[in-house]
């Protein structure tokens, strides 16, 4: 009896050019410098950025207490380093993400900080014709 087939799940693992591919594919955003490395920035406000050094990504998120469970529910894909102690950021190790995941994140974080006119632009799609209303019919005299 042959052995069942294991269903194949996403690759895990993330390259520095989906990264860049990623990021730059949200409205608005644009690459600049942080920290001497290469970031992502929406309108004027901080995106994401790459660190080469250790081949992560930095995540800002909602709180330290969100920053914290992610920490404690998963220390092998988020952590963190001196520098980010006392900030809701969390580092995320790219090998241990698939891109769909990197994506998603990083969409939470962009209606966090795109204005809001373009989160609603973006939400509400293209304008929709208006159907023309039909008149009742009028009665003859």
């Amino acid at each position: 009896m042959p052995a069942a087939k294991k269903k194949k799940s996403a690759a895990k693992g993330v390259t520095p050019a989906q990264f860049k591919k990623i990021a730059g594919s949200f409205p608005e955003a644009h690459e600049k410098e942080s920290y001497g490395n290469p970031a992502f920035f929406i309108a004027k406000k901080f995106f994401t950025r790459y660190r080469k050094t250790d081949d992560s990504v930095v995540f800002i998120v909602d709180s330290m207490e969100t920053r914290d469970m992610m920490l404690e529910l998963d220390p092998k894909t988020y952590f963190i380093t001196d520098h980010y102690k006392d900030y809701p950021s969390v580092l995320v190790r790219m090998e241990r993400i698939t891109p769909d995941e990197l994506k998603l994140m990083l969409e939470r974080r962009w209606r966090q900080i795109a204005p809001k006119k373009l989160v609603r632009a973006i939400e509400d799609g293209p304008a929709k014709p208006q159907a023309a209303k039909k008149r009742p019919k009028q009665r003859k005299r």
